[in-house]
């Protein structure tokens, strides 16, 4: 069975009528998996609860007291703006907490059984800094949930793929001080949100930025994967990767120009269970609804052909 880690609240993070990131978005990819033939091989779970476990604790390893005040008072206050683009609905800051809680529950999943797992989660969270969201991110899952692993059991290293259209910046700037957390992401340049050079490498060279040309294909995307992410991840021997799966590289996304389709999603996961099995999926980017919902099938069915 294929762990999805997911929560009809997560719809509760209101965009409004046209915003990119919208509830479609979850309401898609779950009805691809809810009725693709297979499905009776995904097993559902619910993340924690937050009386289950307070995230708050592990989200201040990652960002300031005052920032993550400053979001729950604009929720409280009827909700607003951190900036033109990332909005904070009446729901949005408990919804981004459950966020947080199902990344670190697949962190949990994906040790205890050494498999992949997916979290289906929403706002996404690579561009969020530490003292404010961005680019739609509230706070940034990815870093917080590597973060977690280190404090488990058994777990030293931790790796970080970024395959978003756009550089995760957020992600980056948490992490890049840490010598236990590589970072590794491609993504089109220039491009939102402007950072991602490949001299970019982070305070012990953990960091590997891959910036993609407008119009890339797979091609590309695939002398990136082994001439220099594979060896990356295999130099670095991390005991867990997590993705930040962004699905916003496709041709038909309407916020890049990146030259992917879905199936070539399922050949860079084949790429990385070359590396480990004990990876963390974890969704970020993504807004043509079709080719966004096909991109998550084509990741998943790849890891349940490897069982």
């Amino acid at each position: 069975m294929f762990p999805i880690i997911y929560s009809d609240t997560f719809l509760d993070h209101e965009t409004g009528s046209f915003h990119p990131e919208s509830p479609q978005r979850l309401k898609v990819i779950v009805n691809a998996l809810k009725t693709i033939s297979w499905g009776d091989r995904l097993q559902w779970q619910q993340p924690s609860n937050l009386r289950q476990r307070d995230p708050l604790p592990y989200i201040r390893n990652c960002h300031t007291h005052e920032y993550i005040k400053r979001v729950e008072t604009i929720a409280t206050n009827g909700g607003g703006f951190l900036d033109g683009d990332t909005i904070v609905s009446p729901h949005s800051y408990n919804v981004a907490l459950l966020a947080v809680n199902a990344w670190l529950d697949g962190v949990d999943t994906v040790l205890e059984t050494h498999n992949p797992a997916f979290v289906l989660s929403r706002p996404p969270g690579h561009h969020a800094v530490q003292n404010t969201g961005m680019g739609f991110c509230l706070f940034s899952n990815a870093a917080i949930a590597a973060n977690y692993a280190l404090q488990q059991p058994g777990v030293q290293r931790v790796a970080i793929v970024d395959w978003d259209v756009h550089h995760g910046n957020g992600t980056q700037t948490i992490i890049e001080d840490n010598p236990n957390i590589a970072y590794c992401s491609l993504h089109q340049f220039p491009a939102y949100p402007g950072t991602g050079r490949a001299s970019e490498k982070g305070k012990y060279d953990n960091v590997l930025n891959i910036p993609m040309e407008p119009g890339s294909d797979l091609k590309t995307y695939q002398l990136a994967f082994s001439e220099q992410i594979i060896p990356f991840l295999e130099g670095f021997k991390g005991d867990l990767l997590i993705v930040s799966a962004g699905y916003d590289a496709n041709e038909a996304d309407p916020l890049a120009s990146i030259n992917l389709y879905p199936n070539d999603y399922s050949i860079f996961t084949e790429q990385l269970l070359t590396v480990t099995s004990r990876i963390l999926f974890g969704l970020e980017g993504g807004y043509d609804l079709s080719a966004l919902s096909n991109s998550v099938v084509a990741t998943i069915q790849t890891c349940l052909s490897r069982k």
